[in-house]
């Protein structure tokens, strides 16, 4: 598929205008970044057998790329879910509506590193592009994410100690973890 022809037809499927799709483009290339470099730094720590350095990223660092990223853009960038680890992840009504797209589109075959979503919506009296990218449960987000008869018991501990309500277990390899999002002011 040429690159042209897969942006127009992303752009269709998320019901946005063909004016709009530089400015979709350009978001995703923004949001898109902070993934692999979280995943990257997620399996460094584990590969030192530091499961406490790879809590640590998602618990500090990653809210840390999505804060610089919000603050170099001036969108508002962050990870979401609908069983959410941190409390400050629980999704809005259009987020959450997306959350459960996601999960039903997964759910009949679509992979989950194809799902996403872009609209421009009016928030008042402002415009606003709202854009999401599933996070698809990888296999090494398992070792904190998977079934809670398998995890480590240190890493049980300590995620006890950070997420006292953690929601964010019982995952299996594909399904959507939760997704990355931005609220991006036009």
């Amino acid at each position: 598929m040429k690159p042209l022809f897969a942006a127009t037809l992303a752009i269709t499927a998320f019901g946005a205008l063909a004016d709009d799709s530089a400015l979709i483009a350009e978001t995703k290339k923004t949001a898109l970044a902070i993934p692999p470099k979280l995943l990257q730094m997620l399996q460094e720590e584990i590969d030192k057998g530091d499961y406490h350095g790879a809590i640590a990223a998602c618990n500090d660092k990653a809210p840390k790329m999505a804060a610089t990223a919000s603050q170099n853009t001036g969108w508002a960038i962050r990870r979401v879910s609908l069983k959410n680890r941190n409390p400050k992840a629980v999704p809005d009504a259009w987020e959450r509506a997306a959350l459960e797209d996601f999960d039903r589109r997964r759910a009949t075959g679509e992979p989950g590193a194809t799902l996403e979503k872009a609209e421009i919506v009016s928030e008042g009296e402002k415009r606003v592009l709202r854009y999401m990218k599933a996070l698809p449960t990888q296999g090494l987000c398992l070792n904190c994410h998977g079934a809670e008869d398998k995890l480590a018991p240190a890493v049980k501990v300590r995620l006890t100690e950070l997420y006292p309500n953690d929601k964010a277990t019982g995952y299996s390899e594909g399904q959507i973890r939760g997704a990355l999002t931005v609220k991006r002011p036009l």
